[in-house]
């Protein structure tokens, strides 16, 4: 039994045990990630929507149905909710196959066609031939491929994913995510999705919303998110790391770039918001925002001049940070192959040129 697509509407309050207030939606097909820090809120979020924690105001609604009201007051079992929830540690029963623990979760289909529909699930999570096999003859891959079939079981209208890909390897993860992405577009359904890897929300989620302390701080495009942070909290939260004071010289007017003082020098900025001269500022450049410049190029715009400190190899890039002058420190990426054609090394001499329309404003904490 196919369902209507349904978005889902989730706002969430209370001052304690532990304090939520959060507002968010997910469309059909979208797939909305919940990143913060751990003990952020965002597991408990998940539960509120499945229907295990009960918050303290606040309403949930699935299309038409209401799943939450603390006004009403409204609160639907998590039975009755026709939600799917994938585990980080899998939470399948031991004693019975991937076959079995399947067809559990489908009452709502009569034998034989029950047996026939989970056959059909666990082909479409790539595992046909190992219906009869129990959890402990399973992979860890292999396992969370079951728990994802038997979430789907249930002909869902929302997908909730807690960390699915925490507890195993990381050529698994690869793997699952890949999956994962492939599968979802052929569920026209909400899925939200809480994780601590930044990297995997920016790979998989249409939207990112950022939970700190059961708040939402943010919620924007993977680019939004990354690129244009709220603040210098959602910024340090999703890993930014070149993130610093300054002052406004000049705002940015039409075919004008702005330009703001740092450090001793004067930064071109495609766009200052609405910043005005004189304002102090948090601001910040992604890594992929600083490329290096020559040497000769010291005293030009956007031009910051130090000394290589440390080199970070990941897989096929490179971390580099730069020590200048002042003490700050700017990072910024490159190809691992660019490396030693460059002769690049601790100690050595670098300009770095910093992109303005990487340069984002936001407003100075205090």
């Amino acid at each position: 039994m196919s369902r209507e697509p349904a978005s889902l509407s989730v706002r969430l309050s209370q001052p304690g045990p532990i304090p939520l207030a959060v507002d968010f939606a997910c469309g059909p097909g979208e797939l909305l990630a919940l990143v913060g820090p751990s003990g952020a809120g965002k597991t408990t979020v998940l539960c509120a929507v499945a229907g295990l924690y009960r918050p303290g105001a606040g309403r949930i609604v699935c299309g038409s149905d209401t799943w939450f009201d603390g006004a009403a007051p409204v609160m639907v079992p998590p039975q009755a909710r026709a939600v799917g929830l994938v585990f980080q540690d899998y939470a399948l029963f031991p004693h019975l196959s991937a076959l079995d623990n399947v067809r559990l979760a489908m009452h709502h289909i009569a034998e034989p066609a029950r047996t026939a529909a989970a056959q059909s699930l666990l082909q479409r999570v790539h595992l046909d031939g190992f219906e009869a096999r129990t959890p402990d003859r399973l992979s860890g891959g292999q396992r969370q491929r079951v728990a994802l079939a038997r979430a789907l079981a249930r002909d869902p209208k929302v997908l909730l994913l807690d960390e699915p890909f925490s507890a195993v390897d990381r050529m698994t993860r690869e793997s699952l995510k890949e999956e994962l992405a492939s599968l979802r577009r052929s569920l026209a359904i909400p899925i939200i999705l809480v994780t601590h890897d930044l990297e995997e929300a920016q790979a998989l989620a249409d939207r990112i919303s950022v939970i700190d302390r059961g708040r939402t701080l943010q919620t924007g495009t993977p680019d939004d998110v990354r690129l244009r942070p709220a603040s210098g909290v959602v910024a340090r939260l999703t890993g930014q790391t070149n993130i610093f004071a300054g002052v406004v010289e000049r705002v940015s007017s039409e075919g004008k770039p702005g330009r703001i003082r740092w450090d001793g020098h004067s930064l071109d900025v495609s766009d200052t918001g609405a910043a005005k001269v004189g304002q102090r500022v948090t601001w910040l450049v992604p890594p992929d925002y600083v490329a290096l410049a020559d040497a000769a190029a010291d005293g030009e715009g956007n031009v910051a001049t130090g000394m290589l400190v440390e080199i970070v190899r990941l897989g096929e890039r490179c971390v580099l940070a730069v020590q200048l002058g002042a003490g700050e420190r700017l990072r910024f990426t490159m190809a691992a192959r660019d490396l030693g054609g460059r002769g690049l090394q601790i100690r050595s001499a670098l300009s770095l040129r910093l992109l303005p329309e990487g340069i984002h404003l936001m407003p100075s904490a205090r």
